[in-house]
């Protein structure tokens, strides 16, 4: 069984047992529901929702939150002498998905 989750403004393919890296969430550690669910598949029966199944959760617990690789950004105009280098760490939580309920 899997299911189609969105958070994040991303959406997500999940099985159970699934660890996965989501867009920072506002919590430290603990459960994590998610119930905006687009799709649920598996098996013979696959439903599909308008724009969320009804009484859909995805269950998970949050494993940890940290930061991505340093990117860096580096902007310049030619022959002005004008450079800026900027980094960027992206935030991210890491969830282990434990149970889809349809």
């Amino acid at each position: 069984m899997y299911a189609v989750i969105e958070t994040g403004g991303k959406q997500y393919q999940v099985n159970e047992g699934d660890e996965i890296f989501v867009e920072k969430l506002g919590q430290e550690s603990g459960e994590v529901v998610f119930d905006k669910v687009v799709m649920i598949g598996g098996g013979d029966a696959t439903q599909f929702g308008m724009p969320y199944v009804k009484g859909a959760t995805v269950t998970g617990s949050l494993v940890k939150n940290g930061k991505a690789k340093k990117i860096t950004v580096f902007t310049y105009k030619p022959k002005k002498g004008v450079k800026r280098k900027l980094g960027h760490r992206q935030p991210y939580s890491k969830v282990k998905i434990e149970a889809i309920k349809a």
